[in-house]
């Protein structure tokens, strides 16, 4: 027979292991030493093997050959053995394996122990990998428990019943009976299981839930005293009365008051007392009143209960722990919904937060800043989100844009404002818009007829520093072509006018067309651009005009080359009819596909910068927008 290895000794064979191979190698062997203890059936080291096995198991190799000896270890008399093959049984069984139905015998035995501890071991194991089969072969012992005046066996059968409950919901009525005795008892420990049973029964069934709201006034009366009470050694965490216990108990309260006024009015004012009274220097103050909090917004609360949760949650945000930051953003986050005012308050505060270094507090106090924003507000709240989007992570400027093209479309206070802040927007992040925003914007520019001298005299400005971000040139382009005749002018009463000849319109569309980044749909909307301006501009930009449509002719693109092949033939064959087809185009109903697009999964997954997308042709349904005549309409 092979010497038999301690436990101690293998785990310091196994760290001593320099390489996975040599670690393996250490395992691999130990295992056929221990599978062939387990056939000669060597009882003495029975329970030493099984506890290497259990490092093995925890190490990740595969250790199921060691179920039945688990098995053997809990039917020996013996309580070093039986506590081994408990947790064997907790660790290498589960109810998806049949080998685990044949431990209910034992454990049905065990229960009923003379010695606490050997039935303490059963009633650990059973909570662990109860199934629905041991839930109702076992579910009569653990109800005899619930009556006996041993409080260690108690709390551990209140907790094998939360689970026979979370299997066999059906089963819950044998418990119900016992739960109001068990809220007058003493103990925390039965307190806290027997609240955490409540609370699982509460959760399954409607009917329970009005049940137990009678126990509301004996909760409230227990979480009082709780807040209320001095120094106890054996309960004290960190200056504060059994802070477990509390929160159970505050959580249930939530629970039974969601949707119920008169219960909701019995228990605010222990809310008050817990929100106002627990100390929150520390993180066990913390919980507590991150429980409270979403207690009081989730039941009937007082206005000025919700009032103080949310002040609650605002000094979270001064805190230096980023943990509780995080917590606090995700609450108000929620809580925007049932008090927006309340959280309004703290709008400077949530602003700062997206300064902070830390990358999820800054998504999170982003989500928030764009769920403050509303018809009051949107000016102060778009100027500091403008901001922040100059400086953004890649991965937020991905999401910003969608939302803050959708806010600035449903609180805009006027169109001058609206079209500003969406060429601000791309001004800073037009590689990131998606592909409805070009035709949107367009149209939003067709219908404010008193700006279209603004608009085309800043898009002009905005291009001629930098033509890469393809959404942003193709706006300006089309709006070139469209207002040419506004923007050489001179003439616009929204702002200081530019001095711009028809030469230099002329040379920064040329430029377009020639740039490297420029996509196809950019090039068709350029030379649609350079058609309209031939009515636009005087007689002597015509022949400059016709010359650079002339070259893309006999270009590899069918779509520039039709475009520059239609375009000359209506300028010699058709010239008569050039100038009524190109007139200005009648005002459109924006599209709603930007509002919608806010959220979408598009947007999770980002948006492809356009430096980035093959060049393709403008959708069919957009292409109207630029397009003022069909295919072959000419030939």
């Amino acid at each position: 027979m092979p010497q038999t290895l301690k436990v101690r000794d293998l785990i310091r064979q196994i760290r001593a292991a320099k390489t996975a191979a040599d670690e393996r190698a250490v395992i691999t062997k130990e295992c056929a030493n221990i599978r062939s203890q387990f056939r000669e059936e060597d009882h003495e080291c029975r329970a030493r093997n099984v506890a290497k096995l259990l490092y093995i198991h925890m190490l990740g190799y595969p250790a199921h050959f060691g179920q039945l000896e688990c098995l053997k270890l809990i039917a020996s008399p013996k309580f070093s053995d039986k506590r081994i093959g408990y947790l064997g049984a907790m660790l290498l069984l589960d109810e998806r394996q049949d080998v685990h139905l044949l431990v209910t015998n034992s454990l049905k035995n065990d229960i009923g122990h003379s010695n606490q501890f050997v039935a303490g071991l059963a009633l650990s194991a059973l909570g662990s990998i109860c199934s629905q089969e041991m839930s109702r072969d076992l579910a009569g012992e653990i109800e005899k428990l619930l009556k006996s005046q041993n409080v260690y066996l108690k709390k551990k059968a209140l907790l094998c019943a939360r689970r026979i409950v979370q299997k066999v919901p059906e089963l819950m009525e044998m418990f119900i009976p016992h739960m109001r005795s068990m809220l007058q008892e003493r103990n925390h420990g039965v307190l806290v299981t027997t609240v955490s049973l409540i609370t699982e029964m509460c959760l399954l069934s409607p009917d329970v839930r009005s049940h137990f709201r009678k126990q509301v006034s004996n909760l409230v009366r227990t979480l009082k005293s709780l807040s209320q009470s001095g120094f106890s050694s054996e309960h004290d965490v960190g200056g504060i009365g059994d802070p477990f216990l509390q929160i159970k108990i505050i959580r249930l309260l939530r629970i039974l008051g969601r949707g119920d006024s008169d219960t909701s009015d019995s228990m605010n004012d222990i809310l008050a007392q817990v929100a106002t009274n627990t100390e929150s220097a520390k993180n066990v103050g913390h919980a507590i009143l991150y429980e409270s909090v979403l207690c009081i917004m989730e039941i009937k609360a007082e206005g000025g209960l919700r009032v103080l949760a949310v002040n609650i949650l605002g000094r979270f945000l001064l805190n230096t722990d980023k943990n509780v930051r995080y917590v606090a953003l995700n609450t108000l986050l929620r809580t925007v919904s049932v008090d927006n005012q309340a959280v309004q308050r703290h709008r400077s505060t949530v602003l700062d937060c997206l300064k902070d270094p830390d990358i999820s507090i800054r998504r999170r106090a982003l989500d928030l800043s764009l769920a403050l924003c509303n018809e009051s507000n949107i000016r102060g709240m778009m100027k500091e989100l403008l901001n922040f989007l100059g400086t953004a992570d890649i991965d937020l400027k991905k999401k910003m844009v969608a939302e803050l093209l959708s806010i600035a479309e449903k609180y805009a206070p006027n169109k001058r404002w609206h079209i500003e802040t969406m060429l601000a927007i791309l001004d800073v992040a037009a590689a990131y818009v998606r592909e409805e925003t070009v035709p949107n914007l367009i149209a939003l520019v067709m219908n404010a007829q008193d700006l279209s001298a603004y608009a085309v005299m800043r898009l002009y400005t905005s291009i001629e520093k930098n033509i890469m971000h393809q959404s942003l040139t193709q706006v300006a382009v089309w709006c070139i072509g469209e207002y040419g005749e506004l923007l050489i002018s001179g003439h616009c009463a929204e702002e200081e006018p530019i001095q711009v000849s028809a030469g230099e319109v002329l040379n920064l569309l040329e430029k377009v067309l020639t740039s490297a980044h420029s996509t196809l749909a950019t090039l068709s909307i350029a030379l649609m651009a350079l058609m309209k301006l031939s009515t636009r501009f005087d007689q002597s930009s015509i022949e400059r005009i016709r010359s650079l449509i002339a070259q893309y002719g006999q270009d590899m693109e069918v779509e520039l080359q039709q475009r520059s092949c239609e375009f000359t033939h209506l300028f010699t064959k058709y010239d008569a009819m050039r100038a009524p087809l190109l007139e200005r185009m009648p005002a459109v109903e924006i599209a709603a596909a930007t509002t919608a697009a806010a959220g979408d999964e598009d947007m999770e997954s980002g948006g492809v910068p356009d430096a980035e997308v093959p060049a393709k042709a403008m959708p069919g349904e957009g292409r109207w927008l630029f397009c003022l005549c069909d295919s072959g309409c000419f030939t």
